[in-house]
């Protein structure tokens, strides 16, 4: 399989979920308790951001525990990073902005990435390099859908997956449109309910985003 199969692959996997865990994990004993609750609430993936030192490990768990569930890398913005993800288990990479050497290093190495991109600067390398989805960061702040429709008129086979402000109240109006391919989002993996052990609570708001997903693209 090509990485272009492999990344298509990928898209389809996390288009089908339409809702992407974003998971801030500060000890790797949190790891599996919350992957339990994700995929008890029917949403088996999840983005752990590479931003504290417990990334790592708690992918490597995740996915030799859970080696069904979608885990990814967030956060990623080196090179180095993402070998050391990949390495862990990580099925796919997301930037928080658009680095070319990133990019091109996952390209090379045929491990799918979804680079930040709010410009139409940064859309343009990431579709000269054969991306046709691309992340949002953060998408509130940067106009939310709005935005994304504008950037999909010169770009329109774009596909966007927002995070930054995206909720239960407004993931229905981005995931009615066909430009948005998933959305990324910590509101049933918030911090402190990881910290309360509150896993019971992870997974009714993981179920209420599964049955609102179901409802939104029938």
């Amino acid at each position: 399989m090509n990485r272009m199969e492999q990344l298509g692959q990928m898209k389809e996997k996390i288009g089908a979920m339409a809702v992407v865990p974003v998971v801030v994990l500060k000890s790797e004993e949190e790891a599996l308790p919350l992957a339990k609750a994700l995929i008890d609430g029917g949403l088996p993936c999840a983005e752990v951001t590479f931003r504290t030192d417990a990334a790592e490990g708690s992918i490597r768990q995740i996915s030799q525990t859970y080696p069904h569930m979608l885990v990814g890398a967030g956060t990623v913005l080196t090179v180095e990073q993402v070998k050391r993800a990949v390495a862990a288990g990580a099925r796919f990479i997301v930037c928080p902005g658009f680095d070319a050497e990133v990019v091109d290093y996952c390209m090379e190495n045929e491990i799918p990435v979804f680079p930040g991109c709010v410009t139409p600067s940064e859309i343009m390398q990431a579709v000269k390099r054969g991306l046709d989805v691309i992340k949002f960061f953060p998408a509130e702040q940067y106009g939310g859908l709005g935005t994304m429709k504008a950037l999909a008129g010169p770009f329109p086979a774009v596909k966007f997956m927002p995070t930054g402000g995206v909720n239960l109240k407004n993931l229905e109006e981005y995931l009615q449109s066909d430009k948005i391919l998933a959305c990324g989002g910590t509101w049933m993996v918030k911090r402190e309910l990881i910290e309360a052990g509150d896993f019971a609570k992870i997974t009714q708001l993981t179920r209420e985003a599964v049955r609102l997903v179901k409802e939104i693209r029938k």
